[in-house]
């Protein structure tokens, strides 16, 4: 039996570091997250913001988990789940 699986990524917020999700890398700030392709696999990814200034770095680590919680949950449910954090 075939069971289907989509790409899921979580996303937390945590209030207490606002930096959370960011590694600064010799100057240039990069996003780290775990993606889960399967439910037995996960993967582990660090991409570059490009960025040497942490306030720019929060600001594009808030829009690339948006862009994909609205991907993955749709506009308005990723619109709910934005308020619950703010």
């Amino acid at each position: 039996m075939s069971q289907h699986w989509q790409t899921g990524i979580s996303i937390r917020k945590i209030s207490d570091n606002p930096n959370h999700h960011l590694w600064n890398n010799n100057g240039t700030w990069f996003i780290h997250y775990t993606l889960h392709p399967t439910a037995m696999t996960k993967r582990r990814v660090r991409q570059s913001l490009n960025t040497k200034s942490l306030t720019e770095a929060r600001i594009l680590r808030d829009s690339f988990f948006r862009s994909h919680e609205i991907r993955f949950y749709g506009r308005e449910k990723a619109s709910k789940r934005a308020k619950e954090y703010t």
